[in-house]
């Protein structure tokens, strides 16, 4: 197992793996997630880009890591979480893998850039590399590609659309900053 800032992700899954998804609701709209024995393997908004399409898993909306995940969005909407806990198992090329690890390791309330990635991952000439990693990154908001903007400090591209980007990042500045209203549908408007 390879060990991140905040969570664990394993090493790739092998066939007949069993398999379970399961709707999450949130402020900013459903989540899809799809879950393994080993971990949460995606977690994607409605119509969002590089998003699975139908899944052959079945519906298990108790399966351990979605139940987890479920509750850690839970708390941390709410403003009570800041590290994420959950098990996670996303599939992706060893440098996207090296990008999403990379990700984790993004305190809440903090951003960084694409080619501050590129260079922390051993590739300094990579960002759109990195780019093209987090924007097919399986695990919304646990995985927090929202926490990447442009090296001018603009938001960029987000799968899930730029308002809910928006809105996440406002989450996380209302979570450090006492006596401001979390509100993320609110952002939203």
């Amino acid at each position: 197992m390879i060990r991140s800032a905040s969570s664990t992700l394993p090493a790739r899954r092998t066939a007949g793996v069993s398999l379970a998804q399961g709707v999450i609701d949130t402020p900013l709209g459903p989540l899809t997630a799809l879950a393994s024995d080993a971990g949460l393997m995606g977690l994607w908004f409605d119509s969002q880009q590089h998003g699975p399409g139908p899944l052959e898993a079945p519906l298990d909306n108790d399966q351990r890591w979605i139940a987890q995940a479920r509750a850690e969005l839970d708390r941390y909407f709410a403003g009570r979480l800041r590290q994420f806990a959950v098990t996670l198992a996303p599939q992706g090329t060893p440098f996207q893998e090296a990008v999403w690890r990379r990700l984790c390791a993004i305190r809440c309330g903090e951003t960084t850039s694409y080619g501050r990635i590129a260079r922390d991952v051993g590739s300094p000439q990579a960002s759109r590399a990195v780019g093209a990693a987090v924007g097919r990154n399986p695990i919304s908001i646990i995985v927090p590609c929202h926490r990447v903007i442009g090296e001018d400090g603009t938001l960029t591209g987000y799968a899930g659309g730029l308002h809910r980007k928006q809105a996440l990042l406002d989450v996380e500045r209302a979570v450090l900053a006492p006596g401001r209203r979390l509100d993320a549908q609110a952002a939203l408007l």
